[in-house]
């Protein structure tokens, strides 16, 4: 009390000291321990703490104590009202836990807004990203674990930089370390939500794209090195996320951490908590990689909108997709055409041959000019070829025909266009970027769908079993001639797709009546 004393009389004297000696600490306390990197507290704390430190810090010190002031908002209702006791509308924190989960409730809170709003709580706010981000990121896990356990599969036998990494591993490391970079400078800057949804995205590409594009990689008879890089590319992408993502979900990346890392490697430090953050291999990032997966996964994404506006299911083989308005290199086009179940991707700057225009006159600049001639304007728009119109605008020119013999003289503004697509074709646009699905189907086509349904059918009878995935069958199968000759024509891409050791035409007393693309059929499974 005699050195405070001393302190504030020297203080009220009008001096300061430049470093207050604290019990013989004051090097440590002033070089580093203060100021603090940041402080954090709800708003209702402005006054009673954030300004009694910076009040109490520039008294004694003549700075500020702290760097960085986190303010948090207040919680609230799934009505906007602040929680309270007094109005009854108050979640006790224990019960909230007890129902959620602390990672839920943590991901939640650094996802949904930056800290200084105020949060709404309720039941579906949490339950939604507990879904696209948690559920994702462990069905990701327990899918790797599930395989790896299956092969027996060491990551330390299989180290990444000796892997034969397909376009889709290096596409993944790509984006992996992308994020790393991106949520690492965040964080650093206090940006919680967007280190938190740039992780989001990451994990849901790395389920939805590359673990369902790879998926039969990780499953074959006998694993060669094509499997091995799946592996070991899953493997990193997965302990990568367990540090990177540890912060935010503490308690899950722990367990994803001991099972992969510290049951392969007792060296690695005992929790994932006390790893050091990733830290951005920028020699993995590729950005042409990156731009043209983009690119793929945009006429992806158009292809399924016109096999939906076709009314054509994925499973049906279809001919050819026309691109227009970007392109991608040769093993992008492979993996555009196994995802759209397409025989073969063009890449085209002229669409005319599939798609054309409706055009119709723009009564707001046309009336006042023409009058009673817009009748006669529409018949002859009508029947105009809609390619060629919109060239003509194009190019910057007029379109000038006759209507009764009086001259007609029409300014891109005048007419009205509308992309269609010819009988037979299926189109979708996005910015410059078209495709056009060819939904003319062959004999051979019809066939193969036939066959592709079928398997979908007997690998959903397998689910529906309970069946593992290592379990082998026996189907029999009841169809009639055309689709049983399609069945037999399939035989072997059949029976090595379901694991199945016998195919047999027949009748089985537990089979389920089954629509194969509009044909009956009974299917049965028994485990082999």
């Amino acid at each position: 009390s005699g050195r405070l004393d001393r302190l504030f009389h020297d203080i009220a004297q009008g001096t300061r000291p430049d470093n207050l000696a604290l019990s013989g600490n004051g090097d440590r306390f002033h070089g580093q321990q203060f100021p603090a990197d940041f402080i954090s507290e709800a708003v209702d704390q402005t006054r009673g703490w954030f300004y009694s430190l910076l009040a109490i810090s520039t008294l004694l010190f003549n700075k500020a104590p702290f760097k960085n002031v986190i303010v948090l908002g207040h919680v609230q209702d799934q009505f906007g009202q602040k929680m309270s006791k007094s109005k009854g509308n108050a979640i006790s924190p224990f019960e909230a836990l007890e129902k959620y989960g602390a990672d839920p409730i943590r991901w939640y809170f650094l996802s949904n807004s930056a800290p200084w709003l105020p949060n709404k709580f309720y039941d579906k706010a949490v339950l939604d990203g507990q879904r696209r981000f948690l559920g994702t990121l462990y069905n990701t896990y327990a899918f790797y674990v599930l395989y790896a356990d299956i092969y027996q599969f060491d990551p330390t036998k299989h180290p990444l930089e000796q892997s034969a990494l397909t376009v889709m591993d290096r596409w993944i490391l790509s984006r992996l370390n992308h994020t790393v970079g991106e949520v690492d400078d965040h964080m650093t800057n206090y940006r919680l939500p967007e280190a938190a949804r740039s992780l989001q995205d990451f994990v849901e590409v790395l389920s939805n794209w590359y673990v369902r594009r790879s998926r039969e990689r990780f499953w074959r008879d006998e694993l060669d090195a094509d499997s091995f890089a799946a592996f070991t590319t899953l493997y990193t992408c997965l302990s990568t996320l367990s540090r990177a993502a540890a912060p935010m979900i503490p308690f899950m990346t722990e367990d994803i951490y001991q099972n992969l890392v510290i049951s392969v490697n007792p060296d690695a430090p005992e929790s994932v908590h006390l790893c050091d953050f990733p830290v951005a291999d920028e020699a993995m990032i590729d950005e042409d990689l990156n731009r043209q997966m983009a690119a793929l996964r945009e006429v992806v994404s158009l292809g399924l909108s016109s096999r939906a506006a076709a009314n054509l299911k994925v499973r049906q083989p279809s001919a050819c997709l026309y691109v227009k308005g970007t392109e991608f290199d040769q093993a992008f086009r492979e993996l555009a055409e196994d995802e759209l179940n397409v025989k073969n991707v063009v890449f085209t700057e002229d669409a005319r041959a599939f798609t054309t225009y409706n055009l119709k006159p723009q009564m707001r600049t046309l009336g006042p000019k023409y009058g009673k001639l817009l009748g006669g304007i529409r018949t002859a728009l009508q029947g105009m070829d809609g390619n060629d119109v919109v060239d003509t605008f194009a190019r910057g020119e007029t379109l000038n025909f006759d209507v009764g013999g009086t001259p007609v003289e029409l300014e891109k503004d005048d007419v009205l266009t509308e992309a269609t697509q010819k009988p037979g074709f299926s189109a979708q646009t996005d910015g410059s970027v078209t495709v056009v699905l060819d939904c003319n189907l062959t004999p051979e086509l019809i066939v193969e769908g036939y066959q592709r349904e079928v398997i979908s059918k007997l690998q959903n009878l397998r689910k529906d079993a309970g069946y593992d995935v290592t379990d082998h069958i026996k189907v029999v199968y009841r169809a009639d001639s055309e689709l049983s000759a399609a069945i037999e024509a399939g035989r072997d891409f059949i029976m090595k797709s379901v694991l199945a050791d016998e195919l047999t035409a027949g009748e089985a007393a537990d089979g389920k009546e089954c629509d194969i693309n509009g044909k009956k059929a009974g299917l049965s499974v028994q485990k082999a």
